[in-house]
């Protein structure tokens, strides 16, 4: 069965709408989001506690079936009066007790007399986390962390506007973006595997896809789960023909730069009419906040399909898609092939790089670095205290916590790119002094 026009535009209108709420997002409002919102501190920031209470119930209650998402989506629903998750979504949207969410939770940790702020990116949350938690208690607890997960977009805006001490982006800056915040710099703390997770029920062997077929679907000319296309990728596999509902981000989202990035390596077709950032204007879809906004929607959504960073997929048990990469070789999500990604690379001084669409015939297509946004004369802290706490902490995660990487699904950058982070670590100053002396 085709995509039926109703739906299409439904879609479409939801699209839309939640564009709407990217101003919000960049404030870390959640007034606009389907993911209900929760402001209590979170003390146990371990990946079990992040992501291990993510269920479906948990993330967006209730059965999330095309009809029940789209049914209630009229503009008054979406926009006018109480944004109760019922009214945002159409159903009993009644989360379970006690169950986390992180896209919308600020993750605090510690409770020393040193508080360093930070807002951005999901993509890294669940290593940060442990990175805070593991600081703050072990390392020095004196220092406590409060970061506000709203989005690469959210934490550009906010360390461009000096509102916070650090920035968290999977996207490097414009030349333009940097021409705003001037001594701006980027610091690559580890590299991640977007993967496209889907709820595909009776498919209980992982699908393979390429560059292509995605672009097709997420730009709306693939529609349907068994389109040949798909088929030809997975023999001997038995696809329904409902349609595909497609999930992406509703906020200004570095997982979203590097997803669109490589679609836009893949298809001229997508380069020219959509195009790459952290945010784009999306021919279909369903929006999510967030990396667990997108992974909910997916598990609560039947014959979904959406992109996430690689943990958020496997600590909620989502399955997710192994890729042709450009050598033609089927590969699947890991630490090694995302390490593959990088090899062969040159990074320039200033660590803006992409990484996405590697030759090597090992690597996981759609990966990315993860940076901390930081002013290399951190004349954005007016705390000498706390500038110093930020520089120790930035070089301890770069030895230290690079250590914890790999089990969380992550890269640690190559002893090479590390020699170049300790360098960078060690020009940063606070009012002309430097910060890091080792």
């Amino acid at each position: 069965m085709r995509f039926n026009i109703t739906r299409r535009t439904q879609l479409a209108t939801l699209t839309g709408f939640t564009a709407a709420s990217l101003l919000l997002s960049a404030c870390g409002s959640d007034a606009a989001t389907a993911v209900p919102a929760t402001t209590a501190p979170v003390t146990d920031m371990t990946p079990t506690a992040m992501m291990g209470a993510m269920t479906p119930t948990a993330m967006m209650g209730g059965a999330m079936t095309p009809t029940a998402m789209m049914g209630a989506m009229t503009p008054t629903a979406m926009m006018g009066g109480a944004m109760t998750p019922t009214a945002m979504m159409g159903g009993a949207m009644t989360p379970t007790a006690g169950a986390a969410a992180p896209t919308n939770t600020p993750v605090k940790v510690g409770s020393g007399s040193v508080l360093i702020n930070g807002a951005g990116a999901t993509f890294p949350v669940p290593i940060y986390s442990k990175w805070f938690q593991q600081y703050s208690t072990a390392v020095n607890k004196d220092v406590a962390f409060n970061y506000q997960p709203i989005g690469s977009g959210g934490g550009i805006t906010a360390i461009t506007a000096k509102t916070v001490d650090f920035a968290g982006s999977d996207a490097a800056l414009s030349d333009k973006q940097l021409a705003a915040a001037p001594g701006l710099i980027h610091i690559p703390t580890v590299a991640g595997a977007v993967v496209l997770a889907y709820n595909l029920k009776g498919v209980t062997q992982p699908l393979i896809l390429d560059g292509a077929t995605v672009a097709g679907i997420f730009n709306g000319d693939i529609t349907s789960w068994n389109d040949a296309k798909i088929a030809a990728l997975n023999p001997g596999v038995t696809l329904p023909s409902g349609d595909i509902a497609v999930v992406h981000r509703s906020d200004g989202s570095g997982t979203t730069n590097i997803f669109t990035n490589y679609l836009s390596a893949v298809s001229p077709d997508w380069k020219t009419k959509v195009g790459a950032g952290t945010t784009v204007n999306w021919p279909v879809g369903l929006g999510g906040k967030g990396n667990p906004g997108v992974a909910g929607l997916v598990q609560q959504t039947d014959s979904s399909i959406g992109y996430v960073e690689l943990a958020y997929a496997v600590q909620n048990k989502i399955a997710y898609a192994k890729m042709k990469n450009q050598a033609g070789q089927t590969v699947e999500a890991t630490v090694d092939s995302t390490v593959a990604a990088a090899n062969g690379i040159t990074v320039p001084a200033d660590f803006r790089i992409s990484i996405v669409n590697s030759a090597d015939p090992a690597a996981w297509p759609i990966a990315g670095f993860t940076y901390l946004l930081v002013y290399k004369d951190m004349n954005n802290i007016k705390d000498a205290a706390r500038a110093q706490a930020l520089g120790d902490f930035l070089w301890w995660s770069e030895h230290d916590g690079e250590a914890m990487a790999k089990d969380l699904l992550y890269a640690r950058p190559a002893a090479d790119l590390s020699t170049k982070i300790e360098a960078e670590l060690r020009s940063i100053t606070y009012n002309g002094a430097p910060v890091i002396t080792k």
